[in-house]
C-alpha cells in the first residue's frame, strides 16, 4: 500500500468530511476506524450555514440533506414562564445563501459514510482498526501503530496523519500527555426523540428554562401525513461536579422517570415537557463535557481535527459544523502547501486560536449565556422582556456569538469558497 498518502484516524463526520474532500481533490487517504462495522449513533444534530456550505461545495445539496434532516427557520429562547426572550430566523430565512439543517446524527453519519464509499470505494476505509500510536520518521512521513479489537497490531505509514478520534482521542494524548482530564462543569444532558408537532414554526430551535435547568427541543424530520415530526430534545440540569463524573460510562440509556420529575414545572399553554418526556421511547444521560483548549493542534505531520481539537459543550450546536470546516481548511491548506508539515501549520494558525476562543465561550454558555443574563436580573420570570434586556442589548450579544462562531451573514454570504471549484491536488 502506497506510503504517500494521508491516514485518517477516526470515522465520524468530521473524518468522513475530510476523506470526501480528499477525493474530491484528489489527495491519497485511508480512514481507520474503530468500530467493526459502521452504524448510526446518537440523536439530534444542528449543521450551521458555515458548515452546509461546504456540504454543499462536497456535492451534498439541498436534495441530499433533505433526506436525513429538516432546514431550521428559527432559534428562540424561552424564560422560565413560557415567555419569549429573544428569537431570530435562521437559514436561508434569515439571508443566508445556505440553510441550517437539523439532522439526526446518525442518519448523517451514515449519509456521509455511504456517500464515502461509492465515491472512493469500500476500500477507503479500514474498520476495526484503532489508532493507537504515531511515530515520526526522519524521511518526514509518520508511522502508525492500529490496534484491531482482537488484540492484535499492525503499523501503516503515510506522509501525514489527521487525528479526528473525538474527545477521547489517543493521538492528542500523545501530542499533549500532560493535558488535563475531560472538563465536567457540573451540567447533565438527557437526550431523546419523540413524535410531536412541531412548536412555533415548522422548524424552530428552542431553548427552555435558566443557564441551569433548562430543555432543547427542534424536530429533525419533515411533517408526516399527521403533521407529527421526529422532535428531539434535550433536558439538562447543573449539579455539583466537585467529585467529578462518578458514572462508568460516559453515555447510557437511563429510564425516563429517572429525571422527568426535573422538569414537572415545565408546563405552559404552548407546551407541556412532562407529557413530551413521557411518550418518549427512552432517554440518553451524558454529562456536558468538553476539554481545555491546547496551544497547538500539530505535531509536524501529525494533526487534530474536530473533537480531537476541540471538543467544545454543545450550546452553540456548532461542534459538527467546526468539524467539517476543520475538514475543508486542511483540503485547502494541502492544496496550496502539498502533503507537508507546512501544510498543517498554516491549517494551525488559520483556526487553533480562533476555535479555541470558541471553546471558551461554550463554556461559559454560549448563546445560552442571554438565559445567564435573565437569571441574574429577574430569576427568569418576566412580564415584558424589554424592561430585563433590550432588544439592542440581545442583538448585539448574539451577533457577537455569530460572529465568533465563523456565521455572521454578511461574512459568510461573503466569504470566497474555502477550496477553489475544480481544484485539484498535484
Amino acid at each position: 500500500m502506497q506510503d504517500n498518502k494521508v491516514i485518517i484516524a477516526g470515522g465520524g463526520i468530521g473524518g468522513l468530511t475530510l476523506a470526501l474532500t480528499f477525493h474530491q481533490i484528489g489527495v491519497p487517504f485511508l480512514v481507520l476506524e474503530t468500530w467493526r462495522t459502521m452504524r448510526p449513533l446518537g440523536v439530534g444534530i444542528n449543521i450551521q450555514p458555515n458548515a452546509v456550505r461546504e456540504f454543499f461545495e462536497l456535492g451534498l445539496t439541498s436534495e441530499v440533506l433533505d433526506t436525513i434532516g429538516v432546514s431550521a427557520k428559527e432559534w428562540a429562547l424561552v424564560g422560565l414562564n413560557g415567555r419569549e426572550v429573544y428569537a431570530e430566523k435562521r437559514g436561508l430565512d434569515a439571508g443566508y445563501k445556505w440553510p441550517q439543517y437539523a439532522a439526526h446524527r446518525g442518519e448523517l453519519h451514515m449519509l456521509l459514510y455511504r456517500t464515502l464509499i461509492e465515491r472512493a470505494g469500500a476500500e477507503s476505509v479500514m474498520l476495526d482498526a484503532k489508532v493507537d500510536k504515531y511515530f515520526k520518521q526522519p524521511s518526514g512521513k509518520v508511522d502508525v501503530s492500529v490496534k484491531r479489537s482482537d488484540g492484535s497490531q499492525f503499523q501503516i505509514s503515510g506522509s501525514l496523519l489527521i487525528g479526528a478520534d473525538g474527545i477521547h482521542s489517543a493521538v492528542r494524548a500523545q501530542m499533549h500527555p500532560d493535558q488535563p482530564p475531560i472538563h465536567w462543569g457540573g451540567a447533565i444532558m438527557w437526550r431523546g426523540t419523540v413524535r410531536a408537532k412541531p412548536l412555533r414554526t415548522e422548524s424552530s430551535f428552542i431553548g427552555l428554562g435558566t443557564h441551569k435547568h433548562r430543555m432543547v427541543i427542534y424536530p429533525i424530520s419533515k411533517p408526516e401525513a399527521d403533521g407529527m415530526v421526529l422532535t428531539n430534545w434535550i433536558a439538562e440540569l447543573t449539579m455539583d461536579s466537585n467529585k467529578g463524573w462518578l458514572e462508568d460510562t460516559w453515555f447510557k440509556e437511563v429510564p425516563i422517570q429517572s429525571f422527568a420529575h426535573h422538569f414537572d414545572d415545565f408546563r405552559y399553554d404552548w407546551l407541556d415537557v412532562p407529557s413530551m418526556l413521557y411518550k418518549s421511547d427512552c432517554g440518553y444521560m451524558n454529562p456536558m463535557i468538553d476539554r481545555d483548549p491546547v496551544a497547538t493542534w500539530v505535531d509536524g505531520p501529525v494533526a487534530l481535527m474536530g473533537d480531537a481539537a476541540h471538543a467544545m459543550y454543545p450550546t452553540g450546536s456548532n461542534g459538527a459544523s467546526q468539524a467539517i470546516v476543520d475538514a475543508r481548511v486542511i483540503g485547502a491548506t494541502i492544496l496550496k502547501l502539498g502533503l507537508t508539515p507546512d501544510a498543517l501549520k498554516l491549517y494551525d494558525n488559520l483556526l487553533c486560536k480562533k476555535v479555541s476562543e470558541l471553546v471558551l465561550r461554550n463554556r461559559s454558555a454560549g448563546p445560552f449565556g442571554l438565559l445567564d443574563i435573565l437569571n441574574d436580573r429577574c430569576g427568569g420570570i418576566f412580564e415584558d422582556i424589554e424592561t430585563v434586556i433590550s432588544l439592542e442589548e440581545r442583538n448585539e450579544f448574539m451577533g457577537k456569538y455569530k460572529m465568533a462562531a465563523g456565521f455572521a451573514i454578511e461574512a459568510l454570504n461573503e466569504a470566497k469558497p474555502t477550496i477553489p471549484p475544480n481544484a485539484k491536488f498535484s
